[in-house]
């Protein structure tokens, strides 16, 4: 078969070798020929869903905060603006794709019984993209709600290999009962299957990357291969000079560059992991050996997992919970040195409210490094971030009082045309975020739902 000469090559197509394959991004090649255009041929138009949970809320969510306009712009439309202070001011390089939804409450995370009080941090999680209210309860009968991101790989995932990802940063795995009488499964997860079927979420970027590209078998493939420090790409070296050979000049660099993110990726892992098993101390003892002590590296690998997965079609859908409530762990990076939770909340004083902020700051700056590379990437005749819907936001609003009202909500991307980018909306007093929501699975092709969570209607955009 001649790529270069009117035959084309299926949009799914995989390097195979002895246990690894190695899925290919949308290339020219790919295109049918006599007139297909790229992007129907590229099997994409789906739109890409990533939902991104922040916990904790943001300083910008208390009277305070919100008066120095550290979370929502003191106007809205096009012409808003971004004081230093606001988090959101880092990436504003990414304006033009930043839809900022700002006073919408989280209601169903509030306690609604007296035995429920209190146990804000431990229901929170389960709220934000299923919007339904948690059943207490430490045993196996669990309940909330089927969340946003599996009604829509429920609905148009299925056509890809995973028909969703679900990523974490922090240490989820704590079996039984958490704190207030709520099962940690509340707390694990931002993604339910079905109201009774919270999903496992993955924090190690080795087991990721495993997943992505099929990298062995068995066991015993998995570990020669990294006995020996061979890139997985070794394995599969024969097929790609056989595609190689077939494709054009502008396929072959496409073809090179991806294949240096996936050789620079497996690399970085293998330099944690060997730093990790160093006998060095660490600042994670209990983390996976391929877990990075450093946050900001940790981010950035399980991003450059999420950008290669989308580039090759191998899922549409990722949700990404980037924190554990009530976590008390210190980022050496960032200007704060104060643990998480304690400096949450911070007493309604002002200069602890900016200390916090500093912590907020840094955690919302690491999404420019995601941006810039849904950016940056193309897929036929646009970009990932052109084709991608990126829902990010906090389930709560002000972390020192556990409030859920006015909590923060910014949509990134265009979402191949459903957002403009480059404004603010305020929505009005009382709105659910369930609106925006539901609005958001219309618009995704989800349109026969009625309502979502505690829904009262959609939400313009």
């Amino acid at each position: 078969m001649d790529f270069i000469t009117g035959k084309h090559m299926p949009r799914r197509t995989f390097l195979r070798g002895v246990g690894a394959t190695v899925a290919l991004p949308f290339l020219d090649a790919m295109v049918p020929a006599r007139g297909i255009v790229a992007s129907a041929a590229a099997g994409a138009e789906r739109t890409r869903l990533v939902c991104i949970e922040e916990v904790h809320g943001l300083a910008g969510c208390n009277l305070w905060g919100a008066s120095k306009y550290l979370f929502a712009p003191e106007t809205t439309g096009r012409d808003f603006t971004l004081v230093a202070d606001n988090p959101l001011a880092l990436l504003a390089a990414f304006r033009d794709h930043m839809t900022i939804v700002s006073n919408t409450d989280v209601r169903n995370a509030e306690a609604l019984a007296l035995p429920e009080i209190g146990g804000d941090h431990f229901r929170s999680s389960a709220v934000f993209l299923t919007q339904s209210h948690p059943k207490q309860t430490n045993g196996s009968d669990l309940w909330a709600g089927t969340s946003l991101d599996q009604l829509y790989a429920k609905r148009y995932g299925q056509g890809t290999p995973m028909p969703s990802m679900q990523f974490c940063i922090e240490n989820l795995d704590q079996a039984g009962g958490c704190t207030y009488n709520y099962s940690c499964a509340y707390t694990d997860t931002i993604s339910w299957a079905s109201p009774n079927e919270p999903l496992p979420m993955i924090r190690d970027p080795r087991v990721a990357f495993e997943m992505l590209f099929g990298a062995g078998t068995s066991s015993e493939d998995r570990r020669a291969r990294q006995i020996t420090r061979r890139s997985i790409l070794d394995w599969v070296s024969g097929e790609v000079e056989r595609v190689r050979k077939q494709l054009g000049a502008a396929d072959r660099a496409r073809l090179e560059r991806y294949l240096d993110n996936v050789r620079e990726l497996e690399r970085r892992i293998q330099a944690v992991e060997a730093r990790n098993t160093s006998g060095e101390p660490r600042e994670l003892p209990e983390a996976p050996a391929g877990v990075p002590d450093s946050f900001t590296e940790h981010m950035r690998l399980m991003f450059d997992i999420q950008v290669l997965a989308l580039q090759t079609d191998m899922t549409r859908i990722m949700s990404f919970k980037t924190g554990r409530d009530a976590q008390n762990r210190v980022f050496p990076e960032c200007e704060s040195k104060q643990p998480f939770h304690p400096a949450s909340h911070h007493g309604n004083r002002e200069e602890r409210i900016l200390e916090f902020n500093k912590i907020c700051k840094f955690r919302v700056g690491q999404l420019a490094y995601f941006l810039d590379k849904m950016k940056t990437t193309m897929d036929g005749d646009a970009s990932l971030l052109d084709k991608t819907l990126i829902i990010w936001g906090s389930p709560m609003a002000d972390p020192n009082i556990h409030n859920h009202r006015r909590c923060p909500l910014v949509l990134f991307g265009r979402g191949n045309g459903m957002l403009k980018g480059n404004v603010a909306v305020k929505a009005p007093d009382g709105t659910p975020m369930a609106n925006v929501m539901l609005t958001l699975l219309h618009n995704l092709g989800v349109d026969d739902m009625k309502s979502f969570g505690d829904s009262t209607g959609e939400f313009a955009l």
